[in-house]
């Protein structure tokens, strides 16, 4: 793995890299242009550290995998260890830095292991599927309930929202997380994608931001 965690400024955060803990469904938006229905509580699910790869590398697709679709998230380094009951202070000081990540999805490999009740790892967990950037330090970041994130592929807006349509709140977000699954410095939280995800092709070019604070591009290759 050649991926390191490191602030904006190219400073390494010196944290190990952990696990991805990824929150589905937390746009209502979302979760309906899927046919989903919009969860009561957050839908979790893992990615393991051999997941992450730098965003500022290019995305390889694999054929042989089926069409890959881009999910834009919104990502929180975690600093300090989060475990069971915490309050909304501790859980918002436990973050170190606020960034981004692609949740790359085998959305018709998911859709079978769905319809067959098995679970999604294996479309959503391989190896490359959580492209992550950089990370603006958390002293430096916008507030945790006015986060804006935007996707634009080949020049066209795809994807665009803010932290405060989630349906779980960040700091919330994490005091639910830590209960059932110990944060520890170097994890990653990802906290949910806004409409307008779909596939992504050989030659696209991915420019994806929090206005004002962090730009970052990537491209495809086949």
């Amino acid at each position: 793995m050649n991926y390191q965690h490191r602030y904006a400024d190219g400073s390494p955060a010196d944290l190990p890299v952990g696990k991805v803990v990824c929150v589905g469904r937390n746009y209502a938006e979302h979760a309906k242009e899927l046919n989903n229905p919009v969860p009561t509580e957050p839908l979790l699910f893992l990615k393991p550290s051999t997941a992450i790869v730098p965003l500022a590398e290019s995305i390889v697709l694999n054929p042989s995998r089926g069409p890959v679709h881009y999910e834009t998230e919104i990502a929180l380094l975690i600093g300090s260890t989060l475990s069971g009951e915490v309050n909304e202070a501790e859980a918002t000081a436990a973050i170190a830095g606020v960034g981004l990540a692609l949740d790359l999805t085998l959305r018709e490999l998911q859709d079978q292991l769905k319809a067959k009740g098995h679970p999604w790892e294996r479309a959503k967990a391989f190896d490359g599927a959580c492209p992550l950037s950089v990370f603006i330090p958390a002293t430096s970041a916008p507030q945790l309930d006015d986060i804006a994130l935007q996707l634009r592929i080949n020049g066209e807006v795809r994807q665009q929202g803010r932290s405060a349509q989630m349906i779980t709140p960040i700091a919330i977000l994490l005091q639910q997380i830590s209960t059932v699954f110990t944060l520890l410095p170097g994890d990653v939280v990802i906290t949910g994608t806004p409409a307008g995800v779909g596939i992504l092709h050989a030659g696209d070019r991915l420019d994806l931001s929090i206005p004002g604070q962090l730009e970052l591009s990537t491209s495809v290759q086949g």
